[in-house]
């Protein structure tokens, strides 16, 4: 997977093992702390905001794999429409670490390696 390299990879699979842990993506990404948090008080609803608790360890290897996959274009692409949509850097790149959690995380689960996307076919 690009951005993720042996010392990155090494760290992920002692965090997370086979994956058969989590019942989902959502809750990989939960347990990682990059999943968004909405905080709440009686009637009062703030909006979504990063996650200050989970692993530590692990939410550095998804930060740091996202930031060094920006080189890949399917990574590259993603990271500029979060930019487009107003996010900030670190903002973007927490969104591309919780999708290249997806991403592993059905890996883990098929037994499958990475295979880069194909461009879909352009029409006539």
């Amino acid at each position: 997977m690009p951005g993720i390299g042996v010392r990155t990879a090494a760290r992920i699979l002692l965090e997370v093992g086979d994956a058969s842990n989590f019942a989902s993506s959502g809750h990989l990404a939960a347990h990682a702390g990059i999943a968004p948090v909405t905080r709440s008080s009686g009637t009062s609803i703030k909006g979504e905001h990063p996650a200050r608790t989970g692993n530590r360890q692990l939410k550095r290897a998804f930060f740091l794999a996202a930031f060094a996959s920006l080189s890949d274009p399917t990574s590259r692409t993603y990271y500029d429409r979060k930019r487009a949509e107003g996010k900030k850097h670190n903002a973007a790149l927490i969104c591309l670490a919780r999708r290249r959690c997806d991403v592993l995380y059905a890996m883990l689960r098929n037994g499958t390696h990475y295979r880069h996307p194909q461009p879909a076919p352009a029409a006539a």
